[in-house]
Order: C-alpha cells, then structure tokens, then sequence
C-alpha cells in the first residue's frame, strides 16, 4: 500500500505545520527566561524546531515530507522536557496532525467518488 498525498493533506498540512513553527519559535525567549535554560540550547531547540516544521511543509508534495513532519510531532512533545507546557501543546499539534492528514483523505475519498 503506497502512501498517497492529496492536496487537501497537503494544504491542512502546511496549516497545523505553519502554526506549530510560530509556537516553537516562540518556546524560546520562555524557555531562556522562564524555565532558566542555557539560551543556546533553547535558540537550537525552539529556532531549530520551528525550521524543522517550515522544511517539513515545503516537502508536503512527497511522502517525505509526513515522515518529517511525523518526526517534528515527536520533536515538539520532547520540548516539553524544556518548557513544561510544551508537552501539552506537543500533544495538541500531533493530534491536531494525525487529525489533518486523516480528515483531508477521508473528504477527498468521499468526493472522488
């Protein structure tokens, strides 16, 4: 069974992709200030991260891309272990993923038919 992008998972892809890039980056200046961590670890986690989500939607045309962008789900999660609430909202934007790609093949299924 091949992996098979459509553009609907493509757009609503991008979307929760895009929006997890601005809250990665902003885990940052909260990270050096709040959770009091080295700021070069906390610029390559939260600037690194949001990179991360920014080169994962530009891949969104190939499968590659949903392994990436799979990989940064877990990625952001772990920076919980930086900003406590980051766990939370790691969780949420995983969910917010699997529920993107799920959602966009099952609309664009019922309508090719």
């Amino acid at each position: 069974m091949s992996f098979q992008v459509t553009p609907g998972m493509r757009r609503l892809g991008a979307s929760v992709l895009g929006m997890e890039a601005i809250v990665a980056g902003l885990i940052t200046p909260v990270a050096i200030v709040v959770g009091k961590v080295e700021p070069a670890l906390a610029v390559t986690a939260g600037i690194g991260l949001a990179v991360l989500c920014v080169v994962a939607a530009g891949l969104l045309k190939k499968p590659v891309g949903y392994l990436l962008g799979s990989v940064v789900q877990v990625l952001a999660i772990a920076t919980g272990f930086l900003v406590t609430s980051m766990f939370f909202l790691g969780a949420i934007f995983a969910a917010l993923w699997i529920t993107a790609i799920m959602v966009a093949r099952r609309v664009e299924g019922a309508t090719s038919r």
